[in-house]
C-alpha cells in the first residue's frame, strides 16, 4: 500500500551520471592493460640489464684473470728497479691497469699512477682475498682515478719473493656500453610489444565494453519498458552466462511487475471506491497514503499531501493520539472521534500497526457515523417526546376516571364534563397514534395508498373542506390564489395529507382575522409547485432548520393549546420525499410563513412504493 523513497527511475539517471564522470569500463580495461604492460616491461628491463651487467662483468673478470697470468709470468724475474717500467709496458699490452702490491698493502708499481703517491691498498677487498691465497674480484669506484673499475687480484711471486699481489683493473665503461646496448634493444622491443599489446587491449576492451553496454541498456529497459526485451548471448563466456541469466531474470521481473501493476490497480480501485476514509502514516507521522474519501472529508487533494506531516493538515488531538498510541505500542486502537477539520463530523476510527520499509507505521480507517449519531439522538428525542406527549392525556384520562369511580358519577353535570375531557384526550391519543402509524409507514417505505391519476383541483378541494370548520372557528380566511389545474399521477391520499397539514398549521398558528392562502402552478421539467402561506406570527430563523423534526414545536404551550401533535410537518416532509419532491420554508417574524412544495407531475415507476391498506387501521 505504501510505497518508500528512491525509485528505480531516479536511480538509473544517477548511475548514468556516475558512469559519465569516469567510470568507463573501457578506460579501466585499457588503463589496466597499459599499467600491467608497463610494469612487466619495467621488471623485464631490470632483470635483463642486471643479467647483462653480471654476464659482461664475468667476461671481463675472466679476461683479466687470463691477462694476469701472462703478466705474472712476464714480471716474475724483472729486477725491482725495472719493475715499474715493465708494469707500464705490460699494462699497455694487456689494455689494463696493472698494480703490484706487497703483503702490507704498499704499492710497488702501477701502470697508470705514481706508486709513491698512492695510499695503502691493504683494505681493498680484492687485495684481502688475494692475500688469503684466492683470486679476488671486485667492482667499485677508484678514488685514485675517480672512475669505476673491475678488479682482479691473485697471489704473485717476484724473484722468489712470496706474499705479493698482482692486480689488474679495467674501467667498466665497456660493461656500461654493453648494458646500454642491451637496454636499447629491450626498449625498442618493449615499445613494439607494447604497441601491439595495446592495440589488442584496445579492441578487446572496446568489445567487452560494448557487450557490457548492451547488457546495461537491457537492464535499464527492464525497469522502464513494458515491452519484452532480451539479450542474444554472443559467446559461452561469463558475459554470455550473464546475458542468459539476465534474460531469465527479466522475464521473471516483467511477470512480477505485471502482477504488481494488476494488484496495485485493484487496490487503488478498492480504496478509491471505499466510502470510509483510509489514512496511512509513517513512524514520523508523515502521510504515506490516503484515499479520496479521506481527502474529501478534510477538503484536501489526496495526491498533494503525500509525504507531508499529518500535523500540517490536521490538528485534532483525538486522531493524532490514536495514531501515536499505535506507533508506540504496536496495538490496534478503536475510538469514536469528532473531527473539527471535517466540519465536526463524527467518525468511528480503527487504527492498526503498519509494517513497511521505513519502519513501523500506522493505518487508520475512518467510518463516518455522523448520521448514525444524529439518528440516535433523534430516536432518543423521539422516545422522550412520545413518552411526554402520551403521559399528559393518559394522566388526565386516569385522573378523571378515578374521580368518576370515587363517586363523581352521581353528579350528572360533573360526570358529563369529565367524560368529555376523557373523550378529548382519547381523541388526542388516537391522533398521535394515527400520525405515528403514518410516520412508521413512510419510514418503512410504504406509501399507504395506491398510485392513481387525479386532478389537483379535486385534491385541493378535499383538503379545504377538511380544514374549513377549523378556519371558521378561528376566524381565518381561506384564499385560493393563482391556481392552475394539473393532472397528477401519484399518491392522492398523501398529497391531500400534505395540503391538509400545511393548511391546518396556517390556520391554527395564524392571528384572528388572518389569511391562509394556497396557490398552484406548473413549472418547467414537468413539475408542480404548491405554495401555502399565512399571516401569522412567523417562525424564528434559528428554528427553521428543526421544524420538520418529530415533536419539535416552536411554541410548545400554544401547540398544545391548539391541539397539535407535533408530527404534522414531519409527516409532510416524509410524504413529499415519498413523491420524489422537495419542500422549502421561508418565514418573517410578525409577517407570517410560506411553505413551498414541488412535486413531479408523474412519479416514475421505479420510485413507486408498495402500500398498506390504511382502512384496516
Amino acid at each position: 500500500m505504501i510505497q518508500k523513497a528512491t525509485s528505480s527511475d531516479e536511480a538509473l539517471p544517477r548511475a548514468n551520471r556516475q558512469h559519465g564522470r569516469g567510470g568507463s569500463l573501457f578506460r579501466k580495461f585499457f588503463l589496466s592493460a597499459l599499467l600491467l604492460l608497463a610494469f612487466a616491461l619495467g621488471v623485464l628491463d631490470f632483470y635483463l640489464t642486471r643479467y647483462t651487467a653480471s654476464r659482461e662483468t664475468s667476461s671481463v673478470e675472466l679476461r683479466l684473470i687470463a691477462e694476469a697470468h701472462l703478466v705474472a709470468y712476464e714480471l716474475a724475474n724483472v729486477p725491482l728497479a725495472e719493475l715499474n717500467r715493465t708494469v707500464g709496458e705490460a699494462g699497455a699490452r694487456a689494455q689494463a691497469r696493472v698494480t703490484v702490491i706487497t703483503h702490507s698493502g704498499v704499492v710497488l708499481a702501477d701502470s697508470q699512477h705514481d706508486p709513491e703517491t698512492m695510499e695503502n691498498h691493504a683494505n681493498r677487498p680484492e687485495v684481502r682475498q688475494a692475500l688469503q691465497g684466492t683470486i679476488g674480484t671486485s667492482v667499485r669506484h677508484s678514488d685514485t682515478l675517480d672512475r669505476d673499475f673491475c678488479y682482479v687480484a691473485f697471489p704473485f711471486a717476484h724473484q722468489g719473493r712470496e706474499g705479493l699481489v698482482l692486480r689488474l683493473a679495467v674501467p667498466i665503461v665497456e660493461v656500461s656500453r654493453a648494458v646500454s646496448a642491451v637496454r636499447r634493444r629491450i626498449i625498442y622491443a618493449s615499445i613494439a610489444a607494447a604497441a601491439l599489446a595495446l592495440v589488442f587491449a584496445y579492441f578487446f576492451s572496446l568489445r567487452i565494453s560494448r557487450r557490457i553496454g548492451r547488457i546495461k541498456s537491457i537492464a535499464e529497459r527492464l525497469l522502464t519498458s513494458r515491452e519484452p526485451t532480451s539479450l542474444i548471448p554472443e559467446s559461452d563466456d561469463e558475459l554470455g552466462a550473464l546475458s542468459r541469466a539476465l534474460n531469465h531474470v527479466g522475464q521473471q521481473l516483467r511477470e512480477s511487475m505485471d502482477e504488481l501493476r494488476i494488484e496495485s490497480s485493484r487496490r487503488n480501485a478498492i480504496l478509491a471506491s471505499m466510502v470510509d476514509g483510509v489514512l496511512a502514516v509513517g513512524p514520523d507521522l508523515r502521510i504515506l497514503f490516503c484515499n479520496d474519501s479521506f481527502g474529501q472529508a478534510l477538503g484536501v487533494d489526496p495526491g498533494s499531501i503525500r509525504r507531508i506531516p499529518l500535523l500540517t493538515i490536521l490538528r485534532d488531538s483525538a486522531l493524532l493520539s490514536a495514531l501515536e498510541g499505535v506507533l508506540a505500542t504496536g496495538e490496534s486502537v478503536t475510538r469514536r472521534i469528532q473531527l473539527a477539520a471535517a466540519g465536526d463530523r463524527v467518525f468511528a476510527v480503527h487504527a492498526a500497526p503498519l509494517v513497511g520499509a521505513e519502519g513501523r507505521g500506522a493505518v487508520a480507517v475512518l467510518h463516518e457515523i455522523t448520521e448514525i449519531e444524529r439518528l440516535e439522538r433523534v430516536r432518543q428525542d423521539f422516545v422522550a417526546n412520545v413518552s411526554h406527549e402520551l403521559r399528559t392525556p393518559l394522566a388526565a384520562i386516569l385522573g378523571y376516571a378515578e374521580t368518576l369511580l370515587n363517586g363523581a358519577m352521581g353528579e350528572p353535570e360533573t360526570s358529563k364534563k369529565f367524560l368529555e375531557t376523557i373523550r378529548a384526550h382519547a381523541i388526542r391519543l388516537n391522533n398521535i397514534s394515527a400520525d405515528l402509524l403514518t410516520l412508521s409507514d413512510l419510514d418503512s417505505g410504504l406509501s399507504g395508498a395506491e398510485v392513481s391519476t387525479f386532478s389537483m383541483k379535486q385534491a385541493i378541494a378535499a383538503a379545504v373542506r377538511t380544514v374549513e370548520p377549523e378556519a371558521q372557528i378561528r376566524n381565518v380566511s381561506l384564499i385560493l390564489g393563482d391556481f392552475e389545474d394539473v393532472e397528477i399521477r401519484g399518491y392522492r391520499l398523501r398529497l391531500e395529507q400534505v395540503i391538509v397539514n400545511l393548511l391546518d398549521n396556517a390556520i391554527k398558528f395564524n392571528r384572528t382575522g388572518g389569511e391562509a392562502r394556497i396557490e398552484v402552478s406548473r413549472i418547467p421539467d414537468r413539475l408542480v409547485k404548491i405554495v401555502v402561506s399565512d399571516t401569522g406570527s412567523g417562525i424564528p430563523s434559528q428554528n427553521l432548520s428543526r421544524i420538520f423534526e418529530r415533536f419539535y414545536r416552536v411554541d410548545r404551550a400554544r401547540s398544545r393549546q391548539v391541539g397539535g401533535t407535533g408530527l404534522g410537518l414531519a409527516i409532510v416532509k416524509h410524504a413529499v420525499e415519498l413523491m420524489n419532491g422537495r419542500i422549502e420554508v421561508n418565514s418573517d417574524l410578525g409577517k407570517g410563513s410560506t411553505f413551498t412544495v414541488v412535486i413531479p407531475v408523474e412519479i416514475p415507476e421505479h420510485l413507486q412504493r408498495p402500500h398498506r391498506d390504511v382502512s384496516k387501521h
